[in-house]
């Protein structure tokens, strides 16, 4: 596979060169080449080949980097678990792998009936970073995202998915990384867009710095900037709300690209932002993770008045190379230019299908014939339109699903373990609501007198990360209804403003 091969040729010729910098601490890509080698070895010690699912603890170390690494070299795909998430929810996506392996870091890791795999401690160990074949159609990693029926549902990317991807990205070159480049790495490892973050600078050579977890996110980024002279920034949306009451102190111009993604980007917040990074090309990226990360970018100008929004929101831009965008109606045929509908997508980049979940599958897939190819489509949710220049605006979500901290979440997910949590039956309604510095924050509305809701909390948090535990619960004596009969979410939302 391409990209595999460009990794190892990278690796070795940077070898002098910083790859990491984290907690403090820089590693080189030798050091790197010397952990990924450590855990090859270890792979080729303990693990039984024909497993190729390993999961992998995603802690913030030059270990995990590596064990990524070593995983794809050995044909092996990563299915990333936080160690921060509950215990109950990491055991069922484990168990949903079949696999019997776990690479930890920090050789902590206790999951009843798995090897725990860590790097080999050998000594005089050779650096190994010739790839193994691999067919294009092996996993690479599988992430899990919420899920409607309570259990987090998985998406598998492919290698060759990764590499359809990569080069997309590359093919207009308005992304170009370098040796010299100093890159930002704020994302979980759960999460989609760190692939991103970690895999264009491994494959030039630059050096990729990490925000640790604990840390206060937006804060540390702050500093890393302004410290390190950082010159290629991949953002959610919502860090520069926090970041807005510094933007008098930050002057950047050593930033070359900054991209946005995982929710809706403000045209009034970018053009204060700009002139805090007044040499970069910015950019505004939207990909559902199941068409492996970025399928579409908005390239912003300069001047913020000439950019194309809808509501104030930057448009999501054209599709990637040979990606195929069309907008449908609830009977998956397309509607009339001009008008709105749900985007579905069909490319190269698009996952085999979700994990074992043959009715999501057919749910959320579909074939179609467009410009004499039929192609395989995903609906991915999304509520846009295109524009007389062809540009998609993106409206929101046409199903119960969320995007808190730039993280998708099903909001059923949410109220099935709410509701699981207590004994007597009422209504329950998660929404997504918007704080003062325009972020998403999740909201329970409860139709019952008032209860206390601790027991409540602490059953969800048993249950779901943090990310996905109400910021705001409202007991309410009738729930709100529209015409069709259907619970009002938009007046729902005014109720909490009061």
């Amino acid at each position: 596979m391409k990209y595999i091969s460009n990794l190892q040729k990278s690796i070795e010729e940077h070898s002098e060169n910083n790859a990491f910098y984290i907690g403090d601490t820089y590693y080189t890509y030798k050091d790197f080449a010397l952990e990924v080698s450590k855990i090859r070895n270890s792979i080729n010690k303990k693990v039984d080949g024909s497993f190729r699912l390993i999961g992998l603890i995603a802690n913030d170390d030059i270990e995990t980097y590596a064990a990524i690494i070593a995983f794809w070299l050995e044909g092996k795909a990563y299915v990333p678990i936080n160690p921060e998430h509950p215990i109950d929810r990491n055991t069922e996506i484990l168990k949903a792998l079949e696999t019997n392996y776990i690479f930890d870091s920090t050789e902590k890791a206790n999951f009843e009936g798995f090897t725990l795999l860590a790097s080999s401690t050998e000594k005089n160990i050779v650096i190994n970073l010739t790839p193994k074949p691999v067919a294009k159609n092996d996993l690479a990693y599988i992430l899990f995202t919420s899920g409607s029926t309570g259990s987090p549902k998985g998406v598998p990317i492919t290698y060759n998915n990764l590499n359809e991807f990569i080069e997309a990205i590359n093919f207009d070159g308005e992304f170009k990384l370098n040796a010299s480049d100093k890159c930002l790495q704020m994302f979980e490892l759960t999460f989609d867009f760190s692939v991103v973050s970690y895999i264009f600078p491994l494959l030039e050579g630059s050096c990729i710095y990490t925000v640790p977890r604990n840390s206060i996110k937006y804060f540390y980024i702050y500093k890393l900037i302004q410290k390190h002279k950082l010159t290629v920034l991949s953002l959610v949306p919502s860090i520069i709300h926090y970041l807005r009451p510094y933007f008098n102190e930050i002057h950047a111009p050593e930033v070359r690209y900054c991209s946005f993604g995982g929710g809706a980007l403000y045209n009034d917040i970018t053009e204060d932002w700009s002139k805090c990074i007044p040499n970069s090309k910015t950019f505004n990226y939207y990909g559902p993770t199941e068409n492996t990360i970025y399928s579409s970018y908005y390239k912003l100008n300069t001047n913020s008045c000439q950019n194309t929004t809808h509501n104030g929101v930057i448009s999501i831009g054209k599709p990637l190379n040979n990606i195929e965008y069309i907008i449908i109606n609830e009977n998956n045929q397309e509607v009339l230019p001009g008008d709105t509908g749900e985007l579905a997508l069909a490319s190269g980049q698009l996952t085999p299908g979700y994990w074992k979940n043959k009715k999501r599958n057919n749910e959320s897939f579909f074939t179609k014939t467009v410009n004499s190819k039929t192609l395989r489509f995903y609906k991915t949710g999304d509520l846009c339109f295109k524009d007389s220049q062809n540009n998609y605006m993106y409206l929101g979500r046409i199903d119960f699903q969320a995007k808190i901290r730039g993280f998708r979440i099903e909001l059923s997910e949410v109220e099935f373990h709410a509701k699981a949590s207590y004994a007597e039956k009422v209504n329950m309604v998660a929404i997504d609501i918007f704080n003062d510095l325009g972020n998403a924050e999740l909201a329970l509305a409860i139709e019952s007198e008032p209860f206390d809701t601790k027991d409540m909390v602490i059953y969800m948090k048993a249950k779901m990360p943090d990310y996905m535990i109400p910021d705001h619960v409202k007991f309410i004596r009738e729930l709100p209804y529209n015409t069709n009969g259907k619970i009002d979410r938009k007046k729902l939302r005014t109720l909490f403003d009061k």
